[in-house]
């Protein structure tokens, strides 16, 4: 692709391109949508159905002008993993669907207000701690999942673990051109492979599943208590939507925080969440991997896009395939977490340097000190039969502090604040 012209937003592809371009596209994110569905327990085939579903929905409400794919969001991991411990996967859906819609709203607020007061809100010294908190707090959950943290270790599940782990820590050094956006699918192959051979991996619900099946739909349940748990992800998420719209902007040359306008993309990204609630998936946004094929490729035709959610809505129906998927032993989804968990939590620290948050201001300090503290000293705050912990506890104290300076700033009593 080094020697070809850029293929811009709206271009159409000739079909002998768009077929492995598309494929490209769906690798690119698949190993990262398995993971979702693993930790919260349910069959991958829905996921596959609402990324391509979802993506799809983005392309038509962004008039195809912004080229992005819908994959499954991270950000929710921790909050619905309280809410399905406690009342169960419905519930959990009940608050992606309140997030979903209160997305939508906060789309219609930006369009009317701009987003300048999200940093108010949740400002860089909060927005990072909280993000980094979302992989840290799940630190546990990878061990338990890898099969470390048993009172006796099995010598196999640890040779799986290695080999899923070391594979995607080098393969994301060493690897490159495609082969270097899809190093989790790879290391999830590999660490396949080793159970094989380990002899940790039962087909018995391969041979007895379909052909052909129609996904795993499930329908929500609404709690308060539940929506409280997961709501406090809604800037988290917007935040996170904000940057990936700018990255991709910088790949393709084009303001698309202008045309076709952040409310018009946030709002897209918010109603597929909303739908996935409704029909039992999980939420979605837009994905980097996607971003970075794009970037290696100089390819950033949403008929490409389209094709690859195509493609993941066809994948969601080959009952056998997706139950080969659910059939990943731990240890290697273990292996795979433990890199992508340690890179959510690392990517809370770039939104701090990227922003140039300064620890001379003594807010700064405060606010990114008392976050991460709350979020990882396993404290809970209890509102009647609601409960606050972890990150989203943090992100509300993240939250009251950054509008507390606010206050005290518009009140000049601070000491730190920017002369005016």
């Amino acid at each position: 692709m080094e020697n070809r012209r850029i293929i811009q937003v709206e271009e159409k592809v000739p079909f002998k391109m768009l077929v492995p371009l598309s494929i490209q596209h769906m690798f690119a994110m698949f190993g990262a949508s398995v993971l979702v569905p693993f930790v919260f327990g349910i069959n991958p085939a829905i996921v596959l159905f609402m990324n391509g579903i979802g993506t799809l929905l983005f392309i038509l409400i962004t008039k195809g002008k912004a080229p992005a794919y819908l994959g499954s969001s991270f950000a929710f991991l921790a909050p619905a993993g309280i809410v399905i411990s406690k009342w169960g996967y419905n519930y959990a859906l009940g608050g992606f669907v309140v997030v979903g819609f209160c997305g939508c709203i906060l789309a219609l607020i930006i369009y009317k207000f701009g987003s300048d007061w999200i940093d108010v809100v949740l400002p860089p010294a909060a927005m990072g701690p909280v993000v980094a908190l979302i992989g840290l707090e799940l630190a546990g959950t990878a061990a338990s999942n890898a099969g470390l943290k048993e009172e006796v270790v099995d010598s196999k599940n640890v040779i799986v673990f290695l080999v899923t782990l070391l594979t995607a820590v080098i393969g994301s050094v060493v690897f490159r051109k495609f082969l270097s956006v899809i190093p989790i699918l790879i290391a999830i192959i590999a660490g396949y492979i080793a159970a094989l051979l380990c002899g940790i991996v039962d087909f018995g619900e391969v041979g007895q599943a379909a052909w052909f099946s129609l996904p795993n739909f499930a329908t929500p349940k609404f709690k308060w208590e539940a929506i409280v748990i997961i709501l406090p992800v809604l800037l988290v998420i917007a935040s996170e939507h904000i940057g990936h719209q700018i990255v991709t902007s910088k790949v393709v040359g084009r303001d698309l925080l202008k045309d076709p306008g952040l409310h018009r993309s946030l709002f897209a990204d918010n109603f597929s969440t909303m739908v996935s609630g409704f029909i039992g998936s999980v939420p979605t946004t837009t994905y980097g991997e996607n971003i970075g094929v794009m970037a290696m490729t100089k390819v950033y035709s949403v008929y490409v896009i389209g094709g690859a959610a195509v493609l993941s809505i066809i994948c969601s129906f080959i009952g056998k395939m997706t139950t080969l998927i659910s059939t990943i032993p731990g240890p290697v989804i273990g292996g795979i977490s433990f890199l992508l968990y340690g890179m959510i939590g690392a990517s809370g620290i770039r939104i701090l340097v990227e922003a140039q948050v300064d620890y001379g201001k003594s807010r700064n300090m405060a606010m990114t000190s008392v976050i991460f503290v709350t979020g990882l000293s396993g404290i809970s705050v209890q509102f009647g039969t609601i409960q606050l912990s972890g990150m989203v506890l943090a992100c509300v104290v993240g939250m009251l502090m950054g509008l507390m300076f606010f206050v005290l700033d518009k009140l000049k009593l601070t000491n730190d604040r920017e002369e005016e």
